[in-house]
C-alpha cells in the first residue's frame, strides 16, 4: 500500500509540474531553484484559505512552482463539490438512474431485456453509496496535499487586517504569507420566510443524506440542483412539484434547451410546476404525523396566491458566498451579498465600483460570483499561482462548459443562444446555427437514447465557435471537445474536417460541425 502511495504521489507531481514551464520565475521576476521554500520573511510563500476544489488545484499547482504553501481547510478538505455537492450528488443520481432504467419495461423490452419481479432498492444503501464516495475523494484530496508537501492547517483562516497575516480560528496562532488566496465558497441561500430544519425542509446538504424518500416533494427553484434532484425523486418514487420564482422554469438556460428539457424532464414524470410565485412562507412538519405547509405569493404583486402541504419541501434558491466572518472588513475589503470584488487575474479589490487592488491578496470561486462552478475555481486557483509566478493570465470564462447530470443529462459552454445573438448585434457580427440530433446517431439508437440535440452557435465571419449546448444521453461528456474549441479559437471548417470514431455519441457533434459549413455527415 505504501509503494502504490508513493507512486500515487510521484505522478502527481510530474503532472503538477506540466502546468508550467521551466524555468520557473517569481513575481518580482527572479529565478529560484526547484528547491526553493519560502524565505525567511514570511511563514508560506502562499497560503490559501479554503480547502474546496478552487484551494486545491491552487495548492497543488502552488506547489508545482516549488512555492512553500498552506491550506486552511476548516475542517472541510473537499469543501462543497465533495461533501455536499457535486460528488455525491452524482452518486444519488447514478443509483436512482438505475433504478429508472430498470423499471422502465417499455424501454427494456426494446432491448430485448425483461424484468421479472419488482425492482426495489435500499434507500440507507443509496445514501451510503453517495457519504462513502465523498468520504473516499476527501481522503484521496487530503493525501494529493500532504503527499506533495502542502502544510494543512486544520483551523479557518482569517484574516486579521494586516498585510500576509493570517489567523488560525483554532489555536489562535497567527501566520504569514506573501500571497494570501481566499477560497471559502459558498453556503446554500436560504430566502426569507422560509424555515429550514435540514429533516422535512431541507436545503441541497441536508437532501445528500436521503433521510427518507417522500411521497410528495415542492422544490424551490428550478435550476441545476432543482433539476438533478426532480430527477433522483421521481426515479425513487416520488411526486415533485417546482417552485419558480421567475415566469418561465429553468431560467438560466438555454430557451430551446429548456423547452425539450422541459418534455423529456418534466411533463414525462409526475412532476408539475408553479412559475411566478414566491414560497413566501415554509414551516417545517414531522415526518408522518403533520405535513409541511408552503404558502405561495405572486411574484410581481406580492398577493397570496395558493397554500399546499407537501412531504417535504427542499431549497434549491442559489447558493451565497461563505464570506462572513472572514476579517474582510479589518482588510477594507466591501463585499456585495457577500461576494468579493475582484479583476480579470483574481486580485481582490477594495470593492466592485473604481475599488482598488489589495496587493498580495486573491479571491477564487464561488466567493468572487463569477462562475459557481468547482473547476472554474480549479482554473481560477492555477491562474492565480501563475500570476503569482510572474506568467499573466486571465481565465476565459466563456469556454468554461457545464453540465446538468439528469437522464438524459445538459451540458452547455459559452452564452445561450440568446445572449449570442445579443453580443452578435452588439459586436456587429452575424451568428450562424447548426444542429447535430441524438435521433440520426447510431450509437444512441442502439442505446435506445434518441431523444436530444446539439446546438452549435458559431460566428460566420469568422467561423469561431461562440457556444454549444447539448441535451441527451451523455452531454455531459460531449461538451469537453466543445469547450476544448472555444478556449482555442477552433473554426467550424477546422472542426468539419476533424475524424469523429464510428460508432460514437461524438459524431452527434460531427453532424453539427459540418452542418455548419454545408456539409452532411453519414
Amino acid at each position: 500500500m505504501l509503494v502504490s502511495r508513493n507512486i500515487i504521489f510521484a505522478a502527481l507531481v510530474v503532472a503538477s509540474n506540466a502546468f508550467a514551464p521551466s524555468p520557473k520565475y517569481s513575481s518580482s521576476g527572479s529565478k529560484f531553484s526547484t528547491l526553493q521554500m519560502s524565505s525567511g520573511e514570511y511563514d508560506f510563500d502562499v497560503a490559501v484559505i479554503g480547502c474546496g476544489v478552487g484551494g486545491h488545484g491552487a495548492a497543488l499547482h502552488s506547489r508545482a512552482q516549488s512555492l512553500k504553501t498552506a491550506v486552511f481547510a476548516g475542517g472541510d478538505v473537499g469543501g462543497t463539490c465533495v461533501n455536499r455537492g457535486c460528488v455525491p450528488s452524482k452518486a444519488l443520481l447514478a443509483a436512482s438512474g438505475r433504478v429508472r432504467e430498470m423499471r422502465d419495461a417499455h424501454h427494456l423490452k426494446d432491448l430485448g431485456i425483461e424484468v421479472e419481479g419488482e425492482v426495489k432498492f435500499d434507500r440507507e444503501g443509496i445514501a451510503a453509496h453517495a457519504k462513502n464516495l465523498a468520504n473516499r475523494v476527501k481522503g484521496n484530496l487530503e493525501a494529493s496535499l500532504v503527499g506533495l508537501g502542502v502544510d494543512v492547517i486544520e483551523g479557518r483562516g482569517i484574516l486579521t487586517g494586516n498585510p500576509h497575516e493570517i489567523k488560525d480560528s483554532v489555536t489562535g496562532k497567527v501566520y504569514t504569507a506573501k500571497d494570501i488566496i481566499l477560497a471559502p465558497g459558498s453556503i446554500p441561500f436560504v430566502p426569507p420566510g422560509v424555515e429550514v430544519d435540514e429533516k422535512t425542509v431541507y436545503t441541497s446538504d441536508g437532501a445528500l443524506e436521503l433521510q427518507s424518500v417522500p411521497e410528495w416533494v415542492a422544490i424551490i427553484g428550478s435550476g441545476y440542483i432543482g433539476l438533478e434532484f426532480s430527477d433522483v425523486y421521481t426515479a425513487l418514487g416520488s411526486e415533485v412539484t417546482f417552485i419558480e420564482a421567475l415566469d418561465e422554469l429553468m431560467p438560466t438556460f438555454d430557451r430551446e434547451i429548456a423547452k425539450l428539457a422541459e418534455r423529456l424532464l418534466i411533463r414525462d414524470r409526475p412532476i408539475d410546476y408553479r412559475t411566478g410565485v414566491f414560497a413566501s412562507e415554509v414551516t417545517p412538519g414531522i415526518p408522518g404525523e403533520k405535513p409541511v405547509t408552503i404558502k405561495m405569493i405572486d411574484a410581481k404583486t406580492k398577493e397570496h396566491v395558493e397554500t399546499i402541504e407537501v412531504d417535504a419541501a427542499m431549497v434549491a434558491t442559489g447558493r451565497v458566498p461563505a464570506t462572513k466572518d472572514m476579517g474582510l472588513e479589518d482588510m477594507g475589503i466591501e463585499t456585495n451579498r457577500g461576494f468579493v470584488a475582484v479583476n480579470e487575474k483574481m486580485q481582490v479589490l477594495t470593492k466592485a465600483e473604481d475599488g482598488e487592488i489589495i496587493p498580495n491578496v486573491w479571491c477564487i470561486g464561488d466567493a468572487n460570483g463569477k462562475m459557481m462552478l468547482a473547476h472554474a475555481a480549479s482554473a481560477q486557483g492555477i491562474s492565480v499561482i501563475e500570476n503569482i509566478c510572474g506568467r499573466e493570465h486571465v481565465v476565459d470564462h466563456d469556454a468554461v462548459p457545464a453540465a446538468c447530470f439528469t437522464h438524459p443529462e445538459i451540458s452547455m459552454v459559452g452564452p445561450t443562444e440568446e445572449q449570442a445573438r445579443e453580443r452578435a448585434e452588439k459586436e456587429g457580427w452575424e451568428l450562424g446555427k447548426s444542429q447535430g440530433n441524438f435521433r440520426a446517431n447510431s450509437k444512441a439508437l442502439a442505446e435506445g437514447e434518441g431523444n436530444g440535440i446539439a446546438k452549435v452557435l458559431f460566428n460566420k465571419d469568422t467561423g469561431k465557435v461562440v457556444a454549444v449546448h447539448i441535451i441527451g444521453i451523455h452531454a455531459a461528456d460531449l461538451i469537453q471537445e466543445c469547450a476544448n474549441a472555444v478556449a482555442a479559437g477552433t473554426t467550424v471548417q477546422e472542426l468539419s474536417m476533424m475524424v469523429h470514431t464510428h460508432p460514437t455519441l461524438s459524431e452527434v457533434m460531427d453532424e453539427a460541425f459540418k452542418g455548419a459549413v454545408g456539409m452532411s455527415s453519414h
